[in-house]
């Protein structure tokens, strides 16, 4: 399709933002970017040394209004009197993954999202596809943004990491592969708290995908099931699935007898689940999915269990920290949601203690209650305001402590920790509160035990 923009104006200088703003100046197209808030000092020298005009603590409306095309950062709310303004005016928006699809040229792209477990899977595919010497990038939510790597260091393949919010401003965008881990209600605030929205939003990633491509979907999951029994989808579906019983086809990925199983085109790959180097149940649909995925690239079987065996887990999700005098610390510091809590304590083979808490979404601690009376010794809270933590546990959980820094709940939780237990710190909740995001709070945790 013929894009004839001349005037862009980039709202929002993060990582998405700049990279947008960079593949612009590049094409040789008018580019500005505004953003409300302060632009950090990384980002504002990377737009300096390419020239690119900003402005900051403020949006320029009358400027902004005269832009034939606007490049959305997906932080910024569709509620943002701007966008509602802007979307008025009948403007064009779209998101930088959208501006980067239409420079990628015959390159493909395999796109992952979901609710949980998207960077682990994006993680492990990209080691499949670079161990297997594909000229490929991992881009998107995780690392350098889509448009900034089509600008300045293009490549054969794209494995993608994408929210919801980077779909809902799609036009065209299509990846060849596309995978939907799982959806649990998370950012509903967004989606005028209706479930069903954040589901659609999350299917958009099909929404230009024709016979051709594939999208593979984990269908134990009731949400992607019953989305799909209500609605025609034209990608080829390859299942993901604990059971081989629920696999009414020929191609796909499933468990059985402890052995994980690839098959595609004719050919069953089964890897046991003691050669995984990721453990525990929700880490064993990840491997589904980018093993399959990864099959599906052409990726040969040799390739990937060697792959298997030597991956390395992603910082900050469920990484091992330390054992201090027989007691084990994991640091889970990217679960920001309840779902992620609960993964983490269903692959917890000891007794554990619970480091839970920040800046709440309005959890509903029952998702997790079963798991915490089964596996949890003792609660320590870390957050500003941990009322309703203990509103849902107090009269389950004997020990529950209230710290306001990571050196002070490592020392709790170690105090109530006994030889054999495990330390887990999954906040089920945002950062905000007492740090900067999710990765300084991992940091200040791994620190705090590294000094106990």
């Amino acid at each position: 399709m013929e894009h004839n923009y001349k005037n862009i104006i980039v709202l929002g200088a993060g990582e998405s933002g700049n990279g947008a703003a960079i593949l612009a100046k590049q094409k040789g197209l008018n580019v500005f970017v505004s953003d409300k808030g302060q632009i950090k000092d990384n980002y504002k020298k990377e737009l300096t040394e390419n020239g690119i005009e900003f402005e900051e603590g403020r949006h320029d409306e009358v400027r902004v209004m005269q832009a034939d095309l606007i490049i959305k950062s997906p932080g910024i709310p569709d509620k943002a009197p701007l966008v509602k303004a802007l979307r008025d005016a009948g403007k064009q928006i779209i998101s930088e993954i959208e501006f980067g699809y239409w420079y990628k040229g015959t390159s493909k792209i395999i796109a992952i999202t979901g609710s949980n477990g998207k960077s682990t899977t994006t993680s492990l595919l990209y080691y499949l596809l670079k161990n297997a010497d594909l000229n490929v990038s991992m881009v998107g939510n995780i690392g350098v943004s889509f448009a900034k790597q089509v600008a300045l260091n293009p490549t054969e393949w794209y494995v993608m990491e994408i929210s919801s919010f980077q779909l809902d401003d799609i036009k065209e965008f299509k990846p060849e592969i596309a995978v939907l881990l799982n959806i649990t209600p998370d950012h509903l605030d967004r989606y005028d708290y209706k479930f069903e929205n954040y589901i659609a939003s999350k299917f958009r990633i099909t929404r230009n995908q024709n016979e051709e491509d594939i999208l593979v979907l984990n269908i134990d999951d009731p949400e992607i099931k019953n989305y799909l029994e209500h609605n025609p989808i034209k990608s080829k579906l390859i299942p993901i699935t604990m059971s081989d019983q629920n696999l009414t086809q020929d191609e796909g990925a499933f468990m059985k007898d402890d052995e994980l199983h690839l098959k595609y085109q004719g050919e069953d790959i089964n890897i046991s689940i003691h050669d995984l180097a990721l453990k525990g149940r929700h880490n064993q649909y990840n491997s589904m999915a980018a093993g399959i995925s990864a099959r599906v690239a052409g990726i040969r079987k040799e390739k990937i269990r060697e792959s298997f065996s030597s991956f390395e887990g992603l910082e900050h999700r469920l990484e091992f920290v330390a054992t201090v005098r027989g007691v084990d610390f994991i640091n889970d510091s990217k679960g920001t949601n309840l779902n992620s809590v609960w993964f983490a304590l269903e692959s917890m083979k000891q007794p554990v203690v619970l480091i839970l808490g920040g800046q709440d979404k309005g959890n509903d601690y029952n998702e997790i209650m079963d798991l915490v009376q089964e596996k949890v010794r003792a609660i320590v809270c870390m957050g500003v305001d941990n009322t309703p933590i203990h509103k849902a546990f107090d009269s389950v959980i004997k020990n529950i402590v209230d710290t306001a820094s990571a050196d002070d709940a490592v020392k709790a939780a170690y105090a109530l920790a006994e030889k054999g237990d495990v330390v887990l710190l999954s906040p089920g909740c945002a950062s905000f509160d007492l740090f900067k995001n999710y990765e300084d709070r991992g940091v200040q945790f791994k620190q705090a035990v590294r000094e106990l």
